[in-house]
């Protein structure tokens, strides 16, 4: 009885510092900020000949985007990653990120964005609509926010 006391105590033990050690795989995304340079888009041209830049943040499975905040009240949006692969081109190893994110704002707008990343290049969309029709368009190019060391 009391040897199976004490191996139940000791399994007890490793399962919580088990746990608490544990600190999940984050994903390839995960700390990542991306300086975008952003277009409206107006029947299917820009709206503006000056893009306007954002900084586009992806942190613990969720992406912030300072114009989706400022112009639209849209905070951190949870995103999923659909594609997540390597790949080789001219000998050199590159990584593909493909992902989505969507979320409805306090005004009951939703955004839809999606972006693609190849290397350290971004492109994508965010796409605002209202009861299913589309307000607004913004696509976008960038890169990876180099990090000071």
């Amino acid at each position: 009885m009391l040897k199976t006391k004490s191996i139940i105590a000791a399994t007890a033990c490793v399962l919580t510092f088990g746990l608490f050690s544990f600190k999940g795989d984050k994903d390839s995304l995960n700390k990542k900020i991306y300086i975008l340079q952003v277009n409206e888009i107006k029947d299917g041209q820009a709206k503006s000949k000056k893009p306007i830049e954002d900084e586009l943040e992806f942190k613990d499975g969720k992406a912030f985007s300072n114009i989706l905040y400022d112009k639209h009240q849209f905070k951190w949006i949870k995103y999923t990653i659909s594609k997540d692969s390597t790949y080789e081109e001219e000998g050199e190893q590159k990584h593909l990120i493909e992902a989505t994110a969507s979320s409805t704002n306090d005004a009951n707008e939703t955004i839809d964005i999606t972006v693609k990343i190849d290397g350290f290049d971004i492109e994508g969309s965010y796409k605002l609509s209202k009861k299913a029709v589309q307000k607004k368009l913004y696509e976008f190019t960038g890169k990876e926010k180099t990090k000071k060391k």
